[in-house]
């Protein structure tokens, strides 16, 4: 882990929020190869759920919204976690996790639960803090992972009735606007609604890096139909889902299903799609995929006093549709990919750190280097470099051997280095070379654009 986190610091990928004032614990920035990175992935993903289909519609919704939206959804009275605090050094802890690591199975669990369990290992001397070791800990409390804050007038604005909440999960706009899109867009069911956007909770405890964070990116898909179609659409997805990972170079033993045991009294089935952090050393989850009953709309529907029902045409029926839920972790994916394509790799008695991503996924798809910068090779370079930038992330890059070079490519991921050389000058030939098998071409510069094209699959 500590690798890692080093490596996305120095390589421009993730940094600590707020470093210069002692950071922001949960909080992390995206540097330049990081956005790229994870808008590469967010492109991959609308593509699959939005581009690639006829029935999913995209939306952005607010991040601020009414709210009694987050009473309908059950969030303000029960979206909470079970809090324990450390008398000796008051660092927080989660007590569900706590309890975790004597096989007890607390998620979901009552707080009498908990603390009877807790009370009983305590008895035994066995709990203790997980930072200093102290065996003075409080009983167990509920704790909101909700993060409240205020709009209105400076007057008014720490009266209650002005109290908003940062959203704690996406989903919640796209029940709001489901109405709107059915109105506007006269989809037929089954239908989805996809989106991407910021989420905030209030985390207990903000651990193992870009994994779990108090601001975070979900991708989300609702998906609207029928209930006698749960089961039938639901394998669907869950086929679509997993493909989704192995097209884009995850390798299938590193994946896996789990079926949540316990289920919200809405939900007929949960499953979670985990994958094995090489930098946890454990599998844990990316994305979900959830049968939702029709809840989340029958709540609306009541406390909005809206007419949320479905005129199925086909059917001849009115009735509020049933959801099924996609919900992926967008920055659980962003050190998935990362953990995934770091490799280390002998080299000639060297060892050589690459980024083995999908070149759909590189932050940068080629990189333009003049062998030196004399004699018109940078000057031929920086053309090369100018015409490619129009149409795809590339970089220049003079400084340094070209060993070097290529390795500081190899370190961000870039899928091909082009090297300008003397014979460039005399046949207009360039080096392209691999950087996953370091194998060098000679291509024309005429051909160069189409051949990268053919190779990364990028398009004008």
């Amino acid at each position: 882990m500590e690798e890692i986190i080093a490596f996305c610091k120095t390589r421009g990928f993730v940094y600590p929020s707020s470093e210069i004032y002692g950071g922001l614990a949960g909080i992390y920035d995206y540097g330049h190869y990081g956005i790229l990175l994870k808008n590469n992935i967010q492109k991959e993903w609308l593509k699959s759920m939005v581009q690639k289909r006829s029935d999913v519609y995209a939306l952005d919704s607010a991040i601020f919204m009414h709210p009694t939206t987050w009473k309908a959804s059950g969030h303000v009275d029960g979206f909470n976690d079970p809090q324990v605090d450390c008398r000796t050094c008051k660092s927080r802890m989660r007590a569900d996790h706590l309890l975790e690591e004597f096989d007890i199975d607390a998620d979901k669990a009552t707080l009498e639960f908990i603390n009877k369990e807790l009370d009983r290992l305590k008895a035994e001397g066995k709990v203790k803090c997980v930072v200093c070791g102290s065996k003075d800990l409080t009983p167990a409390r509920q704790f909101s992972l909700m993060v409240k804050t205020n709009m209105g007038s400076p007057t008014d604005m720490l009266s209650e009735e002005n109290v908003v909440y940062l959203r704690p999960e996406t989903c919640g706009g796209i029940y709001l606007e489901y109405k709107n899109t059915v109105n506007s867009l006269h989809p037929k069911l089954p239908f989805g609604i996809a989106q991407v956007g910021k989420a905030f909770r209030n985390e207990i405890v903000a651990r193992q890096f870009i994994f779990r964070t108090r601001e975070f990116e979900q991708m989300e898909m609702q998906y609207f139909l029928h209930p006698s179609e749960m089961e039938s659409i639901y394998e669907q997805w869950h086929e679509y889902r997993w493909k989704w990972y192995l097209d884009l170079g995850i390798k299938e033993e590193e994946l896996k299903w789990v079926q949540h045991t316990k289920l919200v009294f809405y939900a007929s089935k949960a499953f979670d799609i985990k994958y094995h952090f090489k930098a946890m050393d454990k599998f844990d989850e990316v994305e979900g995929l959830h049968a939702r009953g029709n809840y989340d709309l029958t709540q609306h529907s009541k406390f909005s006093g809206e007419n949320l029902e479905f005129y199925d045409q086909q059917r001849n029926e009115k009735y509020i549709p049933h959801i099924m839920e996609t919900s992926v972790g967008l920055n659980r994916l962003v050190f998935m990919f990362l953990d995934n394509a770091y490799t280390k790799e002998e080299v000639n008695g060297e060892t050589r750190i690459v980024l083995k991503l999908d070149k759909r996924l590189s932050p940068i798809k080629v990189a333009i280097l003049p062998l030196m910068k004399k004699d018109g090779l940078a000057e031929k370079a920086e053309e090369i470099y100018q015409a490619f930038r129009e149409y795809t992330m590339s970089e220049f890059d003079a400084a340094g051997s070209i060993g070097k070079r290529y390795r500081r490519q190899d370190e961000i991921g870039t899928p091909y280095c082009v090297t300008v050389d003397y014979q460039s000058m005399q046949d207009g030939t360039v080096t392209v070379r691999d950087r996953d098998t370091m194998l060098q071409e000679r291509v024309s510069i005429d051909r160069l654009k189409s051949y990268i094209i053919e190779k990364v699959g990028i398009i004008n």
